[in-house]
């Protein structure tokens, strides 16, 4: 008995740290056209105590599902790729029309779908979501 008590002694104790929290409220996709990329938005919660970064997404409705930003500059709108996202401890992210969205290249869906959306978080976690396909009409 004590050997084991001795053995259990010295392993090294692992200190399990809490998964990052993240909580997707009030996503949408909007599509338009086969040809013409869709954009998905929502807020991105983090009830949490440390930052959670948002490195990636995928989704099988979308060819390729990027992170992207929305920029006006002197009256330049401009658009580009962003490498994450960060949602700050006990904040949030929106992402809108005119700023962070997720852009979807060669979508492969139809207006009335609900689409699966799934975060890639900076820890090598995940997080998933399914997004109401709306118009360019409408939305939420």
């Amino acid at each position: 008995m004590r050997f084991l008590l001795a053995i259990l002694l010295l392993l090294p104790i692992a200190a399990h740290a809490a998964p990052p929290e993240l909580v997707v409220v009030k996503p949408w996709m909007r599509y338009l056209l086969p040809s013409i990329p869709a954009a998905a938005y929502m807020e991105l919660q983090n009830p949490g105590a440390a930052d959670v970064t948002v490195t990636g997404a995928a989704s099988p409705a979308c060819g390729m599902l990027m992170l992207h930003k929305s920029t006006d500059t002197s009256g330049m709108a401009m658009m580009m790729d962003v490498p994450s996202i960060t949602v700050p401890a006990h904040g949030s992210v929106t992402l809108a029309p005119g700023g962070y969205h997720l852009m979807c290249m060669q979508p492969t869906m139809k207006l009335g779908d609900a689409v699966p959306v799934t975060l890639s978080l900076q820890d090598g976690s995940t997080v998933s979501a399914t997004l109401p396909v709306y118009g360019a009409q409408s939305s939420p």
